[in-house]
Parts: C-alpha cells; sequence; structure tokens
C-alpha cells in the first residue's frame, strides 16, 4: 500500500435473532440481549428483547473496527436475571466466513450458529448477516482517477472480485458474477 493511504476495516453485522434459548434448562422468559466482541475494548451490544422469550428477535446493526490480524468475533448472548446478567451462550464467528477466496468484497452474508452454555452444552442458534468493509482513505487532497470511468472523476470505485457481467447499467450487484469452481 501508498505510504499516502491508510487502511482500515470494518465489520457490519446485524443481529438477527436467536432460537431455542435456555437459562439452567428453563427457557428464557425475557430480556435476552447480544455482544459482539472482537477484543476486550472493542465490541457493540444489542438492546435487550422484552417480547421474545426463548426465540429473541433483535435485528440491529452492529458497526466495529476490525483489526487486519482479527480471525474470529465472538457473540455472546445474555440475559438479564434478579441475580444479574447470565451468560446463556456463545459462539465463534469466523472472519474467513465473510471473506473468503471467491466473496466479492463487502458482499452481505447471512450465518447460523450453534450456541453453546459454559459448560460447551449447546444451547439455541443465533442468526445474524454480516460483511466486511474494507476502505482506503487519501492522506493528501488529491483528485484521484477513476480507472472505471473516461476521464477524470473526484470518486474512485474499488475493483471488485469476479467476471464482469452484461453491460454498466447492471447496478444491484455491481454487475459481477461470482461462483465457486466445481470439479469433477
Amino acid at each position: 500500500m501508498d505510504k499516502g493511504h491508510k487502511a482500515s476495516r470494518t465489520i457490519e453485522i446485524t443481529i438477527l435473532s436467536a432460537e431455542n434459548l435456555s437459562l439452567d434448562r428453563k427457557s428464557v422468559k425475557k430480556n435476552a440481549y447480544v455482544i459482539a466482541r472482537i477484543d476486550p475494548i472493542n465490541y457493540g451490544s444489542t438492546k435487550a428483547d422484552f417480547e421474545g422469550g426463548c426465540n429473541p428477535s433483535w435485528n440491529e446493526k452492529l458497526t466495529l473496527d476490525m483489526p487486519f490480524q482479527t480471525r474470529f468475533i465472538t457473540l455472546e448472548v445474555k440475559c438479564k436475571t434478579s441475580s444479574g446478567d447470565r451468560v446463556v451462550g456463545t459462539a465463534s464467528l469466523p472472519i474467513s466466513d465473510l471473506s473468503g477466496d471467491y466473496t466479492p468484497e463487502s458482499y452481505l452474508h447471512f450465518l447460523s450458529y450453534r450456541l453453546r452454555d459454559s459448560r460447551g452444552e449447546k444451547n439455541g442458534i443465533i442468526n445474524v448477516s454480516a460483511r466486511v468493509k474494507v476502505q482506503v482513505e487519501s492522506m493528501s487532497p488529491a483528485v484521484t482517477k477513476n480507472p472505471m470511468r473516461n476521464g477524470c472523476s473526484s470518486s474512485w470505485q474499488q475493483p471488485t472480485l469476479g467476471v464482469p457481467a452484461g453491460h454498466q447499467k447492471i447496478s444491484y450487484y455491481g454487475g459481477v458474477v461470482t461462483g465457486v469452481p466445481i470439479w469433477s
């Protein structure tokens, strides 16, 4: 990377819902929430769900700064009880699930992970959507030419992985076809 550019990476993770949550082998009644943690000081939290019981729904987007060496994100489901906040279950979201070789940058993934309680036993499922965004910010005010257009422009379009498809009017998926090769 040029010394005139600074790279940063963020993850947008939407905590959608959870299924079949229990605490001490009894269904969770209310007050479940999720903490998405990259490290001890870099995390985000949803609000508590007061109505979903053992199948809570949040649909909350969390945006976190993510160092390039990050290997996974910890998803921790907790429940507020009269004796304090208790861990219902934990799951690890590997970053490799979001940024594989055949996935375009900023691709939105819908994922489900098995939660495990403090004894390591299965305790429900968490459903999330997530995307990794890599941003390159210029540290100088110079105008950058856009290689995707003829002429000059003050905006720059990040090249994407994949095979170009159709003409430039296709913009919903960026006009890129991706797939996983199959060998027999």
